[in-house]
């Protein structure tokens, strides 16, 4: 009895030690977007569901609005360790390597969120992308994606003849390029400066986000004009996390991680669905302009951006691995020819 005692004594021991190590797992997130925004809100439901399906192992402390370091910095402060994971895109780094514009938003390429996350589960894209991340310190965990972004304008946006002269604001990497070559005039700016840019008229507009998003910023408290649907630019917001911290994680925790991201994605997805269409019905009512480029205006916008793909393909053999990847699944799927 004293040995069985003793077993038991030290099964609850070991399992009491396991249980304290496994609740000390914390993860610090940083994102872009405010906690009131509609992706702000689907990022704290992901939280939620890390921590209820680990049972309280996983802590995750989600930093919004870039409140610890600037947005484009919080993949390097990740890397770094002064956070454990990227919660905003991969675009922000194409300073890296031009490779990661073709992993953060793939300007005039896939139509639907659907199509974009299916090339990274079912058309090798994860595989070709981690490569990339795991050469600088981080792990692609998932992609959340909410759709075409719509263009926020203090002008009229009724097709390409309005972009002449147009001072907007741009994530940086191909997205200036090809607005540049159709006489805009973008400007590079912290997504968090956007409001007060556009409040202090230094910027005309903004590609900020999808339209949902750009009312929870308060975009259209100040201008009245806006692209919609989008067509320009879809991008695929992340959740990387520096990879030392995620091969210490348990497989366990990693499962449950990825399945809460895969959730994430098909809600984002879906919310942004029905949340733009109810956001342009809302803003049509107050008065502001939604312009629907005509299918000429945005076959010339795709043919345009498509061959500024090339020219990106040619500055790094991880930039021309993703360029032909994408291309060889955009074909599959009958978007482009071959």
């Amino acid at each position: 009895m004293k040995t069985l005692g003793l077993v038991a004594g030290v099964a609850t021991a070991a399992l009491m030690a396991s249980t304290a190590t496994a609740q000390e797992v914390t993860l610090r997130i940083q994102n872009h977007y405010p906690a009131e925004s509609t992706s702000g809100r689907l990022s704290g439901q992901f939280v939620e569901d890390v921590e209820v399906m680990s049972g309280g192992e996983i802590d995750i402390e989600l930093f919004y609005s870039s409140s610890v370091v600037a947005t484009v910095e919080t993949f390097d402060a990740a890397a770094s360790g002064i956070l454990d994971c990227d919660m905003t895109g991969g675009a922000y780094q194409t300073g890296k390597n031009p490779a990661f514009q073709f992993v953060g938003d793939i300007m005039g390429g896939y139509d639907t969120p659907y199509q974009q996350l299916s090339w990274l589960y079912h058309g090798g894209g994860l595989e070709k992308a981690q490569e990339l991340y795991n050469a600088h310190g981080m792990q692609l965990i998932g992609w959340w994606i909410y759709g075409q972004e719509s263009m926020s304008s203090s002008k009229p946006l009724a097709g390409p003849d309005d972009l002449k002269d147009w001072k907007f604001r741009s994530p940086p990497g191909l997205e200036t390029e090809i607005f540049a070559e159709l006489g805009a005039s973008p400007i590079v700016m912290d997504f968090t400066e956007v409001f007060t840019a556009l409040e202090t008229g230094i910027i005309d507009g903004a590609d900020a986000s999808g339209l949902a998003n750009n009312v929870g910023l308060g975009l259209y408290d100040i201008v009245k004009h806006a692209t919609y649907p989008g067509f320009h630019s879809m991008p695929s917001d992340h959740l990387a996390c520096n990879k030392t911290v995620w091969d210490g994680l348990s497989d366990k925790h990693k499962r449950i991680i990825d399945t809460a991201m895969q959730k994430l994605s098909l809600q984002t997805a879906l919310t942004f669905e029905k949340a733009n269409a109810e956001a342009a019905a809302k803003l049509r009512a107050e008065g502001v302009t939604l312009y629907d480029w005509s299918a000429e205006d945005r076959a010339a916008f795709r043919k345009g951006a498509q061959a500024a793909w090339e020219g990106w393909a040619e500055k790094t053999p991880e930039a021309r691995a993703l360029v032909d990847s994408h291309k060889d699944y955009l074909a599959q799927l009958g978007l482009i020819a071959d």
